[in-house]
């Protein structure tokens, strides 16, 4: 069993320079035509209040963003090499992202100052990206989403740096089965709270804990809307139905799943300085099942 109170070796991550934030006016015309609301300002309007439930023409819309934002996804994963900063993983996504004439959903998103979250190590989320260079033996999320015909799709990976300790393997390993986990139990009557069970029946035996201060969300024309997906055991009502369309992104921790937020008000590390690791999908739930968008 993991020890829940692993902690690494390593150097604690530190912040690291932030270059200045790409402004609207510096984008395309294109993108700038085609860029969500919030997108000048950095105010966000307020999501659906209600469960939505998509039509055809909004899940075909939904296809298109989400393997944009899976196919991106693959080209912050090639990026995450040894000594490579973190900066030169965002500069990645933004061309790979303005290149296909799309717009990086996280940029000015509550004024969020880059094009992807970076979490090295024991940042749980919201990692922004700097100058730290990536070293032996990192492990490192990317969170990559895309704003395309008016919709967002949203994924993340965890890959690894030079040779990673076995604890960081397993960790990684563990996280991503909790995902299939989860997916395979969605379909049309089944409870949310099952998601929350399936993913607790793979960390829970591995003395994993699950981060609970963060969640997966509904997702469409909006960012962030109903349904709020747990990713531990919980009783919270909702029932899934075909056409819902949502992110789960179970976020596991060696140690406790406690929390702290760095000054910049968005890097999540854990408090015990334990690796994290996170992945995530988009899913459609179908009238069989679920169809995962977030594919290349």
């Amino acid at each position: 069993m993991a020890s829940r109170f692993f902690k690494r070796a390593a150097p604690a991550i530190r912040p690291g320079y932030v270059s200045p934030q790409r402004t609207f006016d510096s984008l395309p015309r294109a993108v700038q035509d085609r860029a969500p609301p919030y997108a000048p300002t950095g105010m966000v309007p307020p999501a659906l209040p209600r469960v939505h439930l998509n039509s055809d023409d909004e899940i075909a819309s939904m296809r298109l963003a989400c393997r944009a934002a899976a196919q991106i996804l693959q080209v912050a994963g090639e990026a995450c090499v040894l000594g490579n900063t973190t900066a030169q993983i965002d500069d990645a996504v933004y061309d790979a992202t303005v290149g296909r004439g799309h717009y990086p959903s996280p940029l000015n998103y509550h004024g969020f100052p880059k094009t992807v979250c970076t979490s090295v190590n024991e940042v749980i989320c919201h990692g922004i990206p700097d100058d730290r260079a990536l070293a032996d033996g990192d492990i490192i999320n990317c969170d990559v989403s895309a704003y395309v015909e008016g919709h967002h799709g949203d994924n993340s990976a965890m890959f690894l740096v030079g040779d990673v300790s076995e604890e960081g393997r397993r960790l990684v390993d563990a996280t991503r089965d909790a995902l299939a986990a989860a997916i395979e139990v969605c379909r049309p009557g089944r409870p949310l709270t099952s998601i929350g069970d399936a993913i607790a029946e793979v960390y829970e035996p591995l003395g994993y804990e699950s981060v609970q201060q963060y969640c997966g969300h509904g997702v469409g024309a909006d960012f962030h809307m109903l349904p709020f997906i747990h990713h531990y055991r919980n009783d919270i009502p909702g029932t899934m139905e075909e056409r819902m369309i949502f992110t789960i992104e179970p976020m596991l921790v060696a140690g406790k799943q406690a929390s702290d937020i760095w000054s910049d008000g968005w890097t999540v590390v854990a408090a015990d300085g334990s690796l994290s690791a996170q992945f995530e999908h988009t899913i459609l739930i179908t009238k069989d099942g679920a169809e995962i968008l977030t594919l290349p």
